[in-house]
């Protein structure tokens, strides 16, 4: 079960999205796995996706449309990646942005298409005309929950929050969702979240606002060290009448939204690594004193990347002969070990270098015991910190993987 989540989640609608979902049938059970996004007319959209070099078709697709016109329509489908497949990949996410165009009076290029699941295989494309009707014939401002729960794929349970903010005595709503549990050190966000807010912002606001917030939520994650695909997130402003403009990079209005969005990206990140496949342990992984942040973060994922480091985490051993391990070898050029502390939690494992003169194994192994563990690496050389949030690495992590396909 997800470290610290619940099953049950409760977003706000936001004015001007809507989202229906239905059953491609895809899946060896009978859920849905196929949501479509309606956007406002007004709305505009910013996004970030993968750096993978096989990046998926539909993230081809998406950057096209994107780069052409305003997005009318996002269409999401889960248990197949359509990535590995070609030219007929691309074409058939073409074909499935065509067939929502049709049925809505739009420009396919109004339609961004977004797949998960399973690389290398065919999309079934046959099938999406019917699952498509079904969808919109869903659309509503409540489909939130119905749609976090279709672009599961590995996930235990769906992942939904919401912040909201006053604007000259508006209230502002910001919505998220994200489905992502294992192939994950996203090199720009996450396996695939779609958030919206209902105000009018600026694009060039928008997309500082995501740029910003990514950089300090979902690509300080990891699970496996492994970056997807089919990696996007989305961030649309619908604009609907009434809603505050936010324009201005220096209002308050501007700060509520970075720090809204912020707060939403950061939530739905943690929980990714919550949920991640097989994980018992939620760990917060902190290297301060750094001369910049770039070697403090360097550091932090070699840490969360030891296998041998998750593994003691699994089993809750203070062996954290481990961790310093993995910072002498990993550690930035010229370091001091002399100068190295290392903390589990609030127990001082290791000072100037070596175990801490007043630490017992008993403290140790309390604070490892715990769901939820922060290791803190000082490098006693500048002011720089970073932190990456990681799970643990279990025998569960080895089977989900291994019979992913089965």
């Amino acid at each position: 079960m997800a470290v610290g989540l619940s099953a049950e989640i409760h977003p706000d609608p936001v004015a001007g999205v809507r989202l229906g979902s239905a059953s491609l049938g895809v899946r060896s059970d009978p859920r849905d796995d196929l949501t479509i996004i309606e956007l406002a007319v007004a709305s505009r959209v910013a996004a970030v996706f993968t750096r993978n070099a096989f990046c998926a078709a539909p993230v081809v697709v998406a950057r096209e449309h994107l780069g052409r016109q305003a997005p009318r329509y996002l269409l999401i489908n889960a248990g197949n990646a359509n990535a590995g497949t070609g030219r007929q990949g691309m074409a058939d996410a073409r074909r499935c942005c065509q067939a929502v165009a049709e049925r809505r009076g739009c420009s396919a290029d109004q339609v961004l298409p977004f797949s998960t699941g399973v690389i290398g295989e065919s999309l079934p494309v046959a099938r999406f005309p019917e699952a498509i009707e079904v969808a919109l014939a869903r659309l509503a401002e409540d489909g939130w929950v119905a749609a976090a729960r279709a672009i599961m794929t590995t996930d235990t349970v769906p992942k939904a929050v919401s912040r909201q903010f006053d604007v000259e005595g508006r209230t502002v709503t910001v919505t998220g969702i994200v489905k992502g549990a294992g192939m994950m050190r996203p090199d720009m966000a996450t396996m695939l979240a779609f958030i919206a807010t209902d105000a009018h912002v600026s694009q060039a606001l928008l997309d500082d606002c995501l740029g910003r917030a990514v950089q300090q939520s979902f690509n300080r994650i990891t699970v496996d060290g492994d970056t997807s695909t089919n990696d996007a997130c989305v961030l649309i402003a619908s604009g609907v009448d009434g809603a505050p403009n936010i324009d201005d990079p220096s209002s308050d209005g501007a700060r509520a939204l970075h720090r809204a969005v912020s707060e939403v990206c950061t939530w739905l990140s943690q929980a990714i690594v919550r949920d991640a496949e097989g994980a018992t342990k939620f760990i917060t992984i902190t290297v301060r004193e750094g001369r910049d942040e770039q070697e403090c973060l360097q550091l932090a994922y070699q840490v969360a990347h030891s296998p041998l480091v998750m593994t003691a985490m699994y089993a809750s051993d203070a062996n954290w002969g481990r961790i310093l391990a993995v910072v002498g070898r990993a550690g930035p050029v010229g370091l001091d070990i002399g100068a190295v502390s290392i903390h589990l939690g609030d127990v001082c494992i290791v000072a100037g270098g070596e175990r801490a003169a007043d630490y017992v194994e008993e403290r140790g192994q309390a604070a490892m015991s715990a769901e939820e563990i922060r290791v803190d690496i000082g490098l006693g050389r500048g002011e720089a910190q970073a932190t990456v949030w990681t799970s643990d690495l279990s025998p569960e992590y080895v089977t989900i993987n291994a019979e992913y396909r089965t």
